[in-house]
């Protein structure tokens, strides 16, 4: 929306008669005094400038004029003025402000965004005649760059003689601009205010905000730094992460990242990204830092700077008693609804209470007496945080809201009449320090801070990783919130202070006095010293990242254990990492490789694993002329080197490794094979010559694996995952076809006896191999579950499957329960698997397989029998007490056809299990506090919906009611029916029954004590209005005021449940539990260690 102001000018400026061959008027700049620097660039970040700007002939302007640009907050502005068409009184004058660095083409990143304010004013020549004069601000970036308004003056009244507008035909404007600092640009907020900003993690505002206010707390960042933090655990300490953000805060030059900070709190990346509120937050951390100073020097700190105290009371009137109770308050909440200005919302803090009628204090032997109720201050701390309640709760929408009502605070603050008498002799007088200020509504927004760090009313910005300069007006007028008047409808504003930071004048000195060098411990000083040190070598590194390649270096120890395709599972093995230049030759790689894992020359050779055409990653063999090329030359699409490094063994007793010739000797792996075990493991690789047949190999095999040198074998060669291909033995190695370097052998024993058995061959191990994949099972009833990972044969069917899974959790396979994943939510549990399931493994999780999903399934150990099972409902009961005050959660299985009357005799069986005796029940259905029906007997459960079902026992007295007799729900509230709350329950009426009697029947069964119950309000309750019993207790209760009305024909689905003008007994109290207020939807604020 654009945005309007009109103003009075306060002066008649002199209009220019030059202009530039454009017809344009030259740029006539003015700043603000903020000193005589002559830095252009200190010239361009200029918080405000003036743009004048003559049109000439503008009775014939046809297309858009630009006046000459500005440099304000390091970007480019200029004005532009459009004739904008229409016929007659339609056609107008549109004027905008561009920010024009795409057309002035500035070297500005793309993603650069400011917030500007600009008042636009055209000159009136005429005596007694007004300029014209409107406000609109913007927040401009590159793809809304211009803002303005389209008719800021129409045509007939531009063209008017009696208008003043135009003199000579020429239009003389103004433009003055004010900018905040922009983001997304190089903005050197160090170099502007010396001060630095804190980086955003997402949602990490309202953090940033509070830090900044404690950084400048002096005297607190004195103390953090002086906490022992030698030998804290640098991911979990948070002391040691506040110091780290307080020391970058004070000697960095660029923005400061707080992620250490969240991480030492235990919060994961989801916490960034989850506002919370920053008053919550300021509490937590500084109680956690309080903890944590106790036992050392600094022990007490946070009370002496931030702790208050105050004195609740209550005096009687009429007797000598009162009763107090002193407390201590590190922050005052003050309401500010319906309240001008601060003093008001003390002044309501402080007011007193009356006591009369119902709500008469208990004055122990004084009986109920008539009193006053209040607090009064005992003192107020050095650092006082007030917070403005803008977020309340809204009974009638039942959430919480914003107020955005204006809500005024001064600079100076005068607390002294707040205080007990005789407790202070001096004034308690206060400067603003901090005003921080949130942006947005109940659901989320964005905190910004500004801060007086010395307090000498200079003030500062602070807005994430942007720190500018302000006036007073920005920080403390402009945040008072309430109307403002746009140039359409009025509206409030929605930026406004949320939390005030006051520092006492007679502490204001010591507490902000300035933090030298000298008040860091030297281990502090050195541990960061060392860490930038380590920050900048690794930054060294990443800047230079494209002149080195990494080496992941593979030894034949890293090839034992693996029983699958290939040599290795590069996933779960760790290389031996080295980094070398791009451009070093391949030679003299190996050799440094050699030296560094304490090989001499030729005792090592590397052979580069690379990926052929099948897919199969194998070591290739580096010819001759090849090393003397760069190493970068055996780099992989993805720019990663992976090696086999051949090293010669101890045990052969040789000085070197065999000489190895290109094209006459191959390097072969080999691999056996054990078919009554099913493995296949990794046993030896040597270099053999091309002209060898493979039954001259057959002995030095069965010595690898501890065979005699005369068993025989079968070889089989290791093509791909899906293609192993047996060898005749009088074959030469050159005669097998592509056998090459690298190439894997596998061997087993030739044995009849192996016919039986399931995967009797090589060929076989590896065809069950392939159907193999991994699953990972998560039980649905346990969230931290890690899962169960397990590798099964996508051929297996559902009983296969089960009692795999069941073996595993030591349980028997036909009391689990299988489901699939969710189809769209990932990490949910979708459908049930029938146990009836006819399909194989693979096909369940052909959706995983499609859309590349992790392969899951979900489980759930069940109580009976799955074919059972399947034929249940399960109910989720919670069965309540009669002083309905123990609850105890069950689960109720019944058939699907079954009736309410099979859930309750399920549930009365598992009572009596759990020496609960033979009890009568019935099913009660609740909503928002209330009965909404009782179910009867011999409804269908399949009507019933998904939802936790409250069972109850029928007590005595409710069983073959009188004709006198009438069972109603009742239900507690306050103030107004539709607050209801508490646990519900039913109640006998007896017609005639005193309302006394009624009462104490109700305070029995309540369990209440009868001065307590003696505020409880009795009301008949029907189409949500409330009709209070008379205080005259002498009175008697009527049947007829409860009897149902009659009931319409419903359908089955809802014939159990109450006439919604049913009648109900309401009780009108205070609720004691009132749910606590939680801004923005979020989870409570915790910090873990």
């Amino acid at each position: 929306m654009q945005r309007t102001d009109t103003r009075e000018p306060s002066t008649k400026e002199d209009k220019a008669t030059d202009k530039n061959s454009e017809g344009v008027e030259p740029m006539d700049i003015s700043y603000p005094d903020r000193g005589n620097e002559r830095d252009e660039m200190l010239e361009r970040m200029r918080a405000e400038g003036f743009i004048k700007f003559r049109v000439d002939d503008l009775l014939f302007l046809q297309d858009t004029k630009y006046s000459s640009h500005i440099w304000v907050r390091s970007l480019p502005w200029r004005l532009m003025i459009m004739p904008r068409p229409g016929q007659g009184p339609r056609k107008s004058l549109g004027v905008f402000l561009q920010c024009c660095v795409q057309e002035i083409k500035a070297d500005i990143p793309v993603g650069w965004s400011c917030l500007a304010v600009a008042t636009f004013k055209t000159y009136n020549h005429l005596e007694g005649k007004e300029d014209r004069v409107k406000k609109v601000d913007h927040t401009y970036d590159a793809k809304e760059n211009d803002w303005g308004f389209p008719s800021f003056l129409s045509w007939e009244e531009l063209v008017s003689a009696d208008s003043g507008f135009l003199q000579n035909g020429s239009l003389y404007m103004e433009a003055h601009v004010v900018a905040e600092a922009p983001h997304g640009i190089d903005w050197d907020s160090k170099r502007f205010t010396g001060c630095v900003g804190l980086k955003n993690q997402g949602a990490t505002c309202y953090m940033n905000s509070l830090l900044q206010t404690l950084f400048f707390t002096n005297q607190l960042r004195k103390a953090v730094y002086q906490m022992p933090t030698e030998t804290d655990d640098p991911a979990k300490s948070v002391p040691l992460a506040m110091q780290r953000v307080f020391y970058e805060l004070q000697f960095s030059d660029r923005a400061v990242a707080t992620k250490k900070l969240t991480r030492s709190f235990g919060w994961d990346t989801w916490e960034s990204f989850m506002q919370h509120d920053v008053q919550e937050l300021s509490r937590v951390l500084l109680d956690n830092l309080e903890n944590r100073m106790k036992g050392t020097q600094v022990q007490g700190t946070i009370p002496k700077l931030f702790e208050g105290k105050m004195e609740s009371y209550v005096k009687c009137k009429k007797v000598d008693y009162k009763s107090s109770r002193t407390e201590a308050f590190m922050d005052i909440q003050l309401n500010i609804k319906g309240k001008k200005n601060l003093q008001e919302s003390f002044d309501d803090y402080v007011s007193v209470e009356s006591l009369e009628g119902d709500n008469k204090y208990d004055a122990g032997d004084h009986g109920l007496q008539e009193a006053e109720k209040g607090v009064i201050f005992i003192t107020f701390p050095p650092v006082l945080h007030l917070q403005l309640m803008r977020f309340q709760f809204d009974p009638l929408t039942e959430a919480n809201v914003k107020i955005n009502d204006r809500y005024e605070f001064p600079e100076k603050l005068d607390l002294t009449k707040y205080l007990k008498d005789g407790e202070e002799t001096r004034p308690v007088l206060y400067t603003l320090h901090a005003v921080l200020v949130h942006s947005g509504d109940n659901y989320g927004g964005h905190y910004v801070a500004y801060l007086s760090p010395d307090g000498n009313g200079q003030w500062l910005k602070f807005d994430d990783d942007v720190v500018s300069l302000c006036s007073k007006e920005d920080a403390i007028e402009n945040n008072f919130g309430g109307p403002m008047q746009t140039d359409q409808l009025p509206s409030r504003s929605c930026t406004n202070a949320y939390m005030l930071v006051y520092i006492r004048d007679s502490c204001l000195h010591e507490i902000l006095a300035c933090v030298s060098d000298g008040d860091i411990p030297n281990n502090v000083k050195q541990r960061f010293a060392e860490e930038k040190r380590i920050e900048e070598q690794r930054r060294k590194e990443r800047r230079e990242a494209h002149l080195y390649v990494n080496i992941e270096v593979y030894t034949s120890d890293a090839f034992h254990g693996h029983k699958g395709h290939d040599l290795i599972d590069f996933s779960t093995t760790k290389p031996i990492m080295f980094r070398y230049l791009k451009t070093m030759v391949t030679e003299e790689v190996e050799t440094s490789i050699a030296k560094s894992m304490g090989y001499g020359l030729g005792q090592l050779r590397i052979w580069p694993i690379q990926q052929r055409e099948n897919n199969t990653l194998r070591p290739a063999c580096i010819i001759p002329s090849e090393k003397q090329h760069p190493i970068s030359n055996f780099s992989a699409a993805n720019g990663r080197i992976r090696v086999f490094a051949e090293t010669l063994r101890p045990d052969t007793g040789a000085d070197q490794l065999p000489e190895f010739t290109f094209k006459e000797d191959c390097l072969l792996f080999f691999k056996f094979y054990d078919p009554p075990t099913k493995t296949l493991s990794y046993v030896a690789h040597f270099p053999v010559p091309v002209t060898t047949k493979f039954s001259d190999l057959l002995p030095v095999l069965s010595t690898t694996v501890g065979l005699p040198t005369d068993t025989p074998l079968l070889l089989f060669e290791e093509v791909q995952p899906d293609l192993v291909e047996p060898i005749d033995l009088n074959d030469e190695i050159q005669q097998v076809e592509d056998l090459q370097d690298g190439d894997i052998v596998c061997f087993q024993r030739k044995d009849e006896s192996y016919a039986d058995l399931p995967l009797r061959t090589v060929q076989d191990y590896f065809s069950e191999l392939s159907s193999q994949i991994n699953v990972c099972f998560y039980d649905v009833l346990d969230q931290s579950d890690p899962g169960l990972k397990l590798d099964l044969s996508y051929r297996l069917n559902y009983i296969q499957m089960a009692k795999q899974v069941a073996g595993q959790l030591d349980l028997d396979p036909l009391m689990i329960q299988f489901f699939k994943p969710h189809p769209t939510r990932q990490g949910v549990p979708g459908h049930p698997i029938k146990c009836a399931y006819s399909g194989s493994l693979k096909d369940l999780l052909i959706m995983s397989t499609r859309w590349n999903l992790p392969r899951i399934l979900y489980y759930q150990r069940i109580p009976m029998r799955i074919d059972e099972y399947e034929t249940k409902r399960q109910l989720h009961c919670a069965f309540f007490s009669p002083n309905m005050k123990d609850v105890t959660e069950m689960l109720v299985y019944v058939n699907h056809d079954g009736t309410v009357q099979d859930v309750l005799m399920d549930a009365e069986k598992q009572l009596a299990a759990q020496g609960g005796g033979s009890r009568r029940l019935r099913l009660v259905d609740v909503v928002a506090s209330k009965i909404y029906s009782i179910y009867p007997e011999d409804a269908q459960v399949e009507i019933l919906p998904q939802k936790v079902f409250r069972l109850e026992e029928v007590l005595p007295e409710e069983v073959n009611l009188n004709d006198n007799e009438l069972l109603v729900p009742a239900a507690h509230f306050q103030k107004e029916p539709t607050q209801t709350f508490g646990v519900p329950f039913f109640f006998v009426i007896k017609d005639g029954e005193l309302v006394s009697s009624l009462r104490k029947r109700l305070c029995k069964k309540l369990e209440i004590q009868e001065k307590e119950f003696d505020k409880y309000k009795l009301a008949v309750v029907h189409s949500g209005r409330a009709h209070f019993f008379p205080d005259d207790e002498a009175l008697a209760v009527s049947l007829d005021d409860f009897r149902p009305p009659p009931r319409p024909q419903l359908p089955a689905y809802a014939s159990h449940a109450f006439h919604p003008s049913t009648p109900w007994l309401g009780l009108d109290h205070i609720n004691r539990t009132p749910k606590r207020q939680r801004l923005f939807l979020e989870k409570a604020i915790k910090i873990f260690n």
